[in-house]
């Protein structure tokens, strides 16, 4: 998923509620209404988080950004989810599963305690007030379809492309009625199979080890047909789910709005019914040092990253901990973050075809000098490996065949038993080091001795992103230094960065991945040739420097096609160095996760996805917050 840009606009919304309980209790500052919950826990108040770039969209198969990710993560759900603590797969809208013996065949028992929210698309006349129907097997089936789908722009056709029996033809079938101007022939994907109701069965065409990781995917989020159908074009900006949230309201560039999700199946575990704040809201303040102060003035609940700014005024010489008078009414909280930073290099372009070319960049740039000079502190560490980073767990579950349901102990049910400890080998990876000498002999062999003659290129980075625009000189000066190499800088808005960037039209951009889920593949994708479109003109993604070395695709094929963990994990690992020596990417750092919540905050994990679960977050109106100011 593509990195976050760090900017953030800012809008605060006052929002009253009341609620139809008996015992309310009115908050200190008066702006909800609170309730009693078990377990010393609060039901009431609004969480208001900011976000550092506009809303794209809340579709789920249009997704390939962080915002809207953040967003549509509250309001949809996945037959499987990852544990907001420690990212291992748990089940979620379906509550077990079987594994066929031959690992081409995945059963899903799905729950029948779930509900759609309520909303317009459901009125009938004998369901005037549009009350959420039931979620059945089928809902499944049509939101996986449209993942598959090009007639429908989607993004996210990679997660079974190749994987589900039926898919690619289901896909190609459709993009040549759309050229063909005619009624698509394939009509369903075979390998999403509906059963009942409450099972649904996916049919690979061959084993895939880490399947199961994969469906928590932004494209995996279930969407009800009558949302759809009834939303049309709308339904980009008007999601209709099974999460803990329910939307509510959006006024771009300013605020998404979200509130308590009253049919929600999920309870915790002393019994309370989630979520427990009654609105959840999203801001966008673009720049970082005022949503800081939105949060030290309560008007924000959360800021994700602290300005280079503030680091010294917040924090304490170690970096790692507030300073004493910031403690009481505020919390750090700060993981390695299971993202890399780094510029993609268009192997198609003219100039960055030749691979010297490439790594004579990738040598060129002195990324401990950026870490500790221009990022001071806002980096884990330099990315001198490979693109998977440091942060990346061992396997979430192996994903081993099972017998059958009854008489396999490994059958899933509620949770998960066979895991692996190996961790990714990532400092096995030889990336590259700063070292200008290699980076000018690389050059001068490419033809362009100390720089002559090298025509001026340009390095388009997205605007309001206070760090890249900063990261973006420095590697600017020192590709100049280094190899006497003359590079502009231009700054695009988000989402005209990201269609130059995917159909080919910036051969040199920043990017960044954040990991969709806790799985290399997540980040090896990105070099996979098969992902290339044909045409040249056609989005690429997530190969987006167009890279395609048919040796590093045979062993990534053969990573995914093994259910072993350790195996699939070294077959990662020599892909990934076939790829770091062709160096399509120059590897800038890998992120540290940090944000700083107001201190009412309770029940927030920070895991190193980043990923953000708000049914269980709950507001404590004893705790010291800071005063909003007047």
């Amino acid at each position: 998923m593509n990195q976050r840009i760090f900017f953030i606009a800012y809008a605060a919304l006052c929002v009253s509620i009341s609620a139809g309980c008996g015992g309310n209790k009115p908050s200190a500052t008066g702006d909800a209404t609170y309730r009693e919950a078990k377990g010393g826990k609060v039901y009431g108040g609004t969480y208001t988080f900011n976000e550092p770039q506009d809303l794209p969209t809340l579709d789920p198969i249009k997704i390939s950004d962080v915002t809207s990710y953040h967003a549509t993560h509250q309001m949809y759900e996945l037959l499987v989810e990852l544990d907001q603590k420690d990212l291992k797969l748990v089940p979620e809208l379906a509550s077990r599963w079987e594994i066929s013996p031959d690992g081409l065949t995945y059963t899903f028992h799905l729950r029948t305690d779930v509900y759609f929210h309520d909303d317009s698309c459901f009125v009938t006349k004998e369901n005037p007030t549009g009350k959420g129907r039931k979620f059945v097997a089928s809902d499944v089936k049509f939101s996986w379809e449209r993942a598959c789908n090009p007639q429908l722009q989607t993004k996210g056709f990679s997660i079974f492309q190749s994987r589900i029996t039926g898919a690619d033809d289901y896909y190609l079938d459709r993009r040549a009625a759309t050229a063909e101007k005619r009624e698509p022939r394939v009509k369903e994907v075979k390998g999403f199979e509906v059963v009942n109701d409450s099972t649904f069965a996916v049919h690979l065409q061959k084993p895939f080890g880490p399947f199961l990781v994969t469906l928590t995917h932004t494209t995996c989020y279930i969407v009800p047909p009558e949302a759809v159908g009834y939303y049309k074009e709308n339904f980009r900006m008007h999601p209709v789910g099974t999460g803990a949230f329910v939307y509510e309201a959006f006024k771009d560039g300013q605020y998404l709005l979200m509130k308590r999700n009253p049919n929600y199946w999920q309870k915790d575990e002393a019994g309370n019914q989630l979520p427990f704040v009654d609105h959840v809201k999203m801001v966008f303040i673009r720049d970082l040092t005022t949503a800081l102060m939105q949060v030290k003035q309560g008007a924000v609940s959360e800021c994700y990253r602290i300005p280079q700014e503030l680091r010294s005024q917040w924090l304490d010489g170690s970096g790692q901990a507030l300073k004493a008078e910031f403690k009481k009414e505020f919390t750090l909280q700060q993981v390695p973050g299971m993202a890399t930073q780094f510029y993609s290099m268009n192997t198609q372009h003219e100039l960055f075809k030749d691979k010297r070319i490439r790594q004579a960049f990738s040598y060129a740039v002195d990324r401990d000098k950026i870490s500790k000079f221009v990022l001071k502190g806002e980096s884990y560490a330099s990315a001198i490996h490979g693109v998977v980073p440091p942060a990346m767990p061992a396997p979430s579950a192996s994903a081993a065949p099972v017998a059958s349901a009854e008489n396999d102990q490994r059958t899933i049910r509620d949770g998960i038993t066979a895991e692996s400890s190996a961790r990714y080998p990532y400092q096995k990876i030889t990336g590259y080091d700063f070292n200008p000498e290699k980076a000018k002999a690389l050059l001068a062999e490419a033809g362009y001795p100390n720089g002559e003659n090298f025509p001026e290129i340009t390095l388009q980075i997205n605007s309001g992103g206070g760090r890249n625009f900063l990261v973006a000189q420095a590697v600017q000066e020192m590709l100049k230094q280094n190899l006497n190499i003359k590079i502009e800088l231009f700054q695009s808005e988000w989402a005209q960065h990201l269609e130059t960037l995917q159909n080919g039209k910036a051969p040199f951009a920043r990017l960044g991945w954040v990991a969709d889920y806790p799985e290399p593949e997540n980040f090896l994708n990105q070099f996979y040739g098969k992902l290339i479109p044909k045409n040249r003109s056609e989005i690429s993604f997530p190969n987006t420097s167009r890279y395609n070395n048919p040796a590093f695709d045979k062993l990534y094929e053969e990573a995914l096609a093994t259910s072993n963990d350790s195996l699939r994990f070294v077959l990662y690992e020599q892909a990934e160095q076939l790829a770091m020596q062709d160096a399509p990417l120059l590897l800038l750092f890998y992120d540290l996760d940090e944000r700083i919540i107001s201190g009412d905050v309770r029940d927030y994990p920070m895991n190193a996805m980043d990923r953000r679960d708000l049914k269980t977050v709950w507001l404590d109106r004893l705790a010291p917050k800071p005063q909003a100011t007047k």
